[in-house]
């Protein structure tokens, strides 16, 4: 068996440490480099051509996102940011993924030694998943004409104002761009939105607020007993689950802080549960790039309610995890690019209306 081939870039001699012996005590992987800054990281990546990088968020002589941001464009490979669990390094690492990282794992607080040494099996599934990640090149972001040509792309109408429909997503891996690209196409007046995306307690406001800033809708972080609005999205925070609930004639979010679902909290499941007994045929559902089958079951039930459901194809996706158990268990109406969904879905609503759809 080929193993995962791993380098480590760090400026902590104790993180270097920490994460070679995590890694090498791996059974699938092996580390063949670490580097204490971006520059000797350059040579070691031509000397070593690693299969992944673990790169830290906050480094000398080079920032990491400087070199991640030529990495990506230069040479192209799948990285693992690790990252502080300060308000500026959530900011920090949400930019690396903008810039094409794969995921990210977060150093403990306290105890950094034992503290990583707890995360061994977190650090070695974000390696694995990253390993077989489908890695794009990023384009230049000197060219800003390109890059608000692609953030404009085929923005959708909204072709009805009824505050009954919802959009539901649930995503994972890869997600945080993939949930940027849907909702950056929705329009001020589109359905409200539920999101679930996979994310550790500190990011998901940072996710928000980033959404927000570049969205036609509003986008906040959830606080749970919100009343849902058209063209309002609420994500669930880090640290609880996000269910739709219904009050009277009003649809309302609700956090939940109960055990994980399928080792998540928030878990996708819980959130398309809850839609599917909430809102029924009022709700469609998006499932997106994401390791694992969360939220597979949920969609099934949110079809059986009456929902239709849509999922991003594998070309498209990081990690063609997620959708492909929904796409499995027969709980998706249609599969496509992403590019493509925010208008089916939209669409959807323009031929349905307020009608029940017919399954």
């Amino acid at each position: 068996m080929m193993k995962i081939k791993v380098l480590i870039v760090d400026d902590s001699a104790l993180i270097r440490g920490v994460m070679k012996e995590i890694i090498n005590s791996q059974p699938d992987m092996e580390v063949v480099g670490v580097a204490p800054d971006p520059l000797v990281a350059r040579d070691l990546i031509k000397q070593t051509n690693p299969d992944v990088l673990t790169l830290d968020v906050e480094m000398p002589k080079m920032d990491g996102l400087e070199f991640l941001e030529k990495l990506m464009r230069l040479r192209p490979m799948p990285v693992v940011m690790v990252s502080s669990l300060t308000e500026r390094g959530s900011e920090i690492t949400m930019r690396a993924l903008e810039l094409g990282a794969v995921d990210f794992v977060t150093k403990p607080k306290i105890s950094i030694q034992s503290g990583m040494l707890e995360y061994t099996d977190l650090i070695a599934e974000k390696i694995r998943i990253a390993a077989r990640a489908r890695i794009k090149p990023r384009p230049h972001p000197a060219s800003a004409a390109g890059q608000a040509a692609r953030l404009e792309l085929a923005p959708v109408r909204n072709p009805l104002t009824s505050s009954e429909k919802l959009i539901i997503i649930g995503a994972s891996t890869g997600g945080t761009e993939a949930i940027k690209d849907f909702l950056i196409q929705l329009p001020s007046d589109c359905p409200g939105i539920l999101i679930t995306q996979h994310m550790p307690e500190g990011f998901t406001r940072s996710f928000a607020n980033r959404l927000d800033k570049l969205c036609k809708i509003s986008v906040k972080e959830s606080e749970g007993g919100e009343r849902v609005l058209p063209g309002h999205a609420y994500l669930a925070p880090g640290h609880s689950h996000l269910l739709l609930v219904r009050s009277g004639a009003n649809y309302m979010t609700k956090l939940d802080q109960g055990p994980p679902v399928n080792r998540h909290r928030p878990s996708v499941d819980v959130l398309f549960n809850s839609a599917a007994a909430s809102a029924g045929k009022n709700a469609v559902g998006v499932i997106l790039t994401g390791m694992g089958k969360d939220g597979a079951a949920g969609m099934l039930e949110m079809k059986k309610a009456g929902a239709y459901n849509v999922a991003q194809d594998e070309a498209s996706c990081v990690v063609f995890g997620m959708p492909k158990e929904a796409i499995a268990i027969g709980a998706t109406h249609d599969v496509g690019p992403l590019h493509e969904l925010p208008g089916r879905v939209m669409q959807f609503f323009a031929a349905h209306g307020n009608h029940a759809m017919r399954v």
